[in-house]
């Protein structure tokens, strides 16, 4: 079942918007005008990574530090794993997720 999430019109590069779907917190944005979505979650301490800043092609999450790299979502630190990068969906003039 397709869940959409947003119009493909307003996704821009800098779009960065939290959404919960089927009770996890997803997080969408737009990295070299690629849509990414991925679990709200840091996988090193479960931080939310919607207040992460974003250096280019490096997320880096507000709590402790930890980097990773986009679109892959690889870490730059080998210590901690990488983040749940998700699969978009594409329906008419919306972007969202398959569940």
């Amino acid at each position: 079942m397709f869940v959409p999430l947003e119009r493909l019109i307003n996704l821009n590069e800098g779009y960065r918007r939290t959404f919960q779907v089927d009770g996890r917190s997803l997080l969408l944005l737009v990295v070299d005008n690629q849509p990414l979505l991925l679990v709200d979650s840091c996988p090193h301490k479960g931080a939310p990574l919607n207040t992460a800043t974003l250096a280019g092609n490096v997320l880096r999450c507000q709590r402790h530090g930890i980097e990773f790299q986009l679109p892959d979502g690889l870490p730059l630190q080998a210590s901690c794993p990488g983040l749940s990068m998700l699969k978009v969906a594409y329906e008419g003039d919306r972007i969202g997720i398959d569940v």
